[in-house]
């Protein structure tokens, strides 16, 4: 499968701003090619970047504006063939299933026990996508950034991130490592950087789309973490900026793969 994805983004900063951006695909070993391009100017001059490296192969890029500026990034990707799918190491598994800023499993404990009962495994995880998709409307712009897993759960509503942190904050308080991943997402709409959520089970990391508006066989992922506070695609280290436009797009060459929810997926 080759997937073309692409991200331009312009947003306005005050000065002395300091900008970590997740736009780029996770550099993971196991693709066939991986062509790739990445601009960011600053009042039509180029910005100097830092990339930096995350866990699961994500990779930030770092700037500072030391003046107020304009800022417009462009970035491009063209992936052949799949990722190898990825070893978890004990310290994730201990990492992914404790409570955490946006997912907060300790407080939907007796929920998950009261929805889940002695479900386990693979049975667990596909009643957990299905009760998510059952009891949440999709709405854009529904939620906040401050709301967590609970505020998503009392509201009944929200976007793919909202969607994502209910179903993993239901899985960790089952005792499954479950976490995070930032994806483009060919077949989407409408098109935009698009959340799923990763549980580990039967010795590996199997996608889950709470919201079942794209198939997870054609997702690219761009970072993974414990929640949207680790994957923001845009956050500021320092100063602060305001978004003026973004526009995603995601495609595969050819047909995209048809979606089963009863099936277990691996991101790569």
């Amino acid at each position: 499968m080759e997937r073309t994805v692409a991200a331009r983004m312009a947003f306005k900063t005050v000065a002395d701003t300091k900008v970590a951006m997740a736009v780029a695909v996770a550099r993971n070993a196991g693709y066939d090619s991986f062509r790739e391009t990445l601009s960011v100017t600053a009042d039509g001059q180029e910005v100097a970047l830092t990339e930096l490296s995350d866990q699961h192969g994500g990779r930030f890029h770092y700037m500072e504006f030391p003046e107020p500026s304009d800022v417009l990034v462009d970035y491009t990707a063209t992936v052949a063939g799949f990722a190898l799918p990825e070893e978890a190491g004990l310290m994730e598994l201990i990492r992914y299933v404790r409570p955490s800023r946006y997912a907060e499993s300790d407080r939907l404990l007796p929920t998950a026990y009261a929805e889940f009962g002695g479900l386990q495994g693979e049975e667990l995880l596909h009643a957990v996508r299905n009760w998510v998709f059952s009891e949440l409307r999709y709405v854009s712009g529904s939620s906040r950034g401050t709301d967590g897993a609970v505020e998503t759960l009392l509201h009944r509503r929200g976007v793919c991130r909202d969607f994502a942190h209910l179903a993993i904050s239901l899985l960790r308080s089952k005792n499954v490592p479950a976490r995070l991943a930032a994806v483009y997402a060919p077949g989407l709409s409408p098109m935009d950087f698009h959340a799923v959520a990763e549980a580990h089970i039967n010795g590996a990391w199997h996608v889950i789309d709470p919201t079942g508006l794209a198939p997870r066989g054609s997702m690219l992922r761009i970072t993974a973490g414990r929640d949207s506070s680790d994957t923001a695609f845009l956050s500021t280290v320092g100063g602060s900026l305001s978004l003026k436009e973004l526009k995603v797009t995601a495609v595969v060459n050819g047909e995209l793969p048809d979606e089963d929810p009863a099936k277990l997926v691996v991101l790569r």
